[in-house]
């Protein structure tokens, strides 16, 4: 079963203690043909992992494996819970599974990308 088309926006995450983590901002299913940075040099002063970071709406602080892993495997954005928390980010493959409307990850919380 493919979780990540069972997904959708407003979706309560749990990590896998089943303490609340925030609900889905946003969601990307994954592209194979995802560009990577292997041998790719920058062009214009411009890093491909700027470019990837740019295109997960994340600025430059994604690591650069992270992020081309995410392109490619599909990920989600979860909004947070708690006033001074920051969004975060689970690739496609940390869900375990979509059950009542919650998406339950197969990691603590501490292991998401902020």
């Amino acid at each position: 079963m493919d979780d990540m088309s069972q997904v959708r926006e407003g979706m309560m995450v749990v990590d896998r203690s089943g303490q609340e983590v925030g609900t889905i901002e946003d969601l990307k299913e994954g592209d194979p043909e995802a560009v990577t940075s292997e041998g790719q040099a920058p062009d214009g002063g411009n890093s491909l992992v700027g470019d990837v970071a740019e295109a997960l709406g994340t600025g430059a602080d994604v690591p650069q494996q992270f992020a081309e892993r995410m392109l490619r495997i599909g990920y989600i954005k979860i909004d947070s819970k708690g006033l001074f928390r920051s969004d975060c980010y689970a690739a496609a493959d940390r869900l375990d599974r979509v059950e009542g409307g919650v998406v339950h990850l197969n990691i603590d919380s501490s292991e998401l990308i902020s």
